[in-house]
């Protein structure tokens, strides 16, 4: 590449791009592609410098017939693979290889794929059902009262488990859809705990619970979207009250304001603690995951969706606060919640 100002061109793109020559050399590479390749790679063969059979014979092809192709390459960040696709386009007598990062792309269309999936499959049980308890209401049940009323039950409580996941869905769209929408009222999270738990009073009395509030956030003020906050609240309370102790204790506190290093600055810790059974270490890092149960059974037969902690993930997420679970086997289950509190001149970040 004898043009300086095709050097600076290559030089100023924001993605690896390689020049290699007629005689097969990587004769320049720009900062990211130093970044991605290593400082090695320049002056020597592009097959020693790439080693990918695939993107090799790509390149060869180019050369051969003057036509541009997308190779393939592969490389390894921290645990996780990076995928590049490799534009390859004849030009000044040479070879001009630029790397587009598809991972992210490709990791969303496998998410997509597997969110659906994990769909279908929480709604194919309890229709299937339904279906199933249809036919034999039409048929060989049609005139058997205790039969009748049995079905009915199941199929009222299977329509319910859809609705609720149905709900969970279209809520947890919402919270992606105001994701980026930062909240700017300001609200005192010990008032909308309180009425959290007044909303959830029937539940807690039929869970026979003892739930008390601890209220030490000295009249600190957040900035939040109230109505998401109170869902968070709602979520975390029912959770310990689902799979915490039967007819056992629960503590939702607010605690603060101190300076939290997650956040850099001063917040209010909202936490929620049951005495249940506890869970175990290896399932505390997926708990937020769309869909992930620790017990699918017992999660199904009390009306858990999967997805109440994902969406308490996310609503967080846009209140630019941090989730904690904590864990002890025997001793039971601590979500807190960590919340940027507000502030008329805040620190920069």
């Amino acid at each position: 590449m004898n043009d300086i100002s095709a050097k600076h061109v290559i030089a100023a793109l924001p993605f690896p791009t390689v020049f290699i020559t007629a005689n097969q050399k990587v004769a320049f590479a720009n900062r990211p592609a130093i970044e991605l390749l290593g400082e090695q790679v320049l002056n020597q063969n592009f097959v020693f410098a790439l080693r990918q059979p695939g993107l090799i014979a790509a390149i060869e092809d180019t050369a051969a017939s003057l036509e541009k192709r997308v190779g393939k390459f592969t490389t390894t960040v921290g645990q996780s693979d990076v995928r590049y696709d490799v534009h390859i386009a004849p030009a000044d007598g040479g070879l001009v290889l630029t790397f587009e990062d598809t991972s992210e792309a490709k990791d969303l269309a496998s998410f997509r794929r597997d969110f659906v999936a994990n769909v279908s499959h929480e709604l194919r049980t309890p229709l299937a059902s339904v279906v199933g308890f249809i036919e034999t209401l039409r048929g060989a049940a049609r005139h058997d009262e205790k039969a009748r009323d049995r079905f009915l039950d199941i199929m009222e409580r299977e329509s319910q488990r859809m609705s609720n996941l149905v709900d969970d869905l279209l809520s947890l769209s919402r919270v992606e859809e105001s994701e980026r929408k930062r909240p700017t009222t300001k609200v005192d999270i010990a008032e909308i705990a309180a009425r959290a738990l007044a909303d959830l009073g029937p539940l807690i009395e039929a869970a026979e619970a003892t739930v008390t509030l601890e209220d030490h956030g000295k009249g600190t003020m957040v900035l939040a979207d109230e109505s998401q906050l109170r869902q968070v609240i709602g979520n975390l309370v029912e959770n310990a009250l689902r799979y915490g102790a039967k007819r056992g204790n629960i503590t939702v506190g607010v605690y603060g304001p101190a300076y939290e290093t997650r956040l850099r600055q001063n917040g209010l810790r909202l936490s929620v603690r049951d005495d249940g059974e506890g869970i175990a270490p290896h399932h505390l890092p997926r708990l937020a995951e769309r869909f992930y149960r620790v017990d699918s059974h017992r999660s199904r037969e009390v009306g858990g969706t999967g997805l109440g902690l994902a969406i308490v993930k996310h609503i967080i997420h846009r209140h630019r606060g941090h989730l904690l679970i904590e864990s002890v086997q025997g001793e039971g289950s601590t979500f807190t919640v960590i919340l940027p509190v507000f502030e008329q001149n805040p620190p920069l970040s």
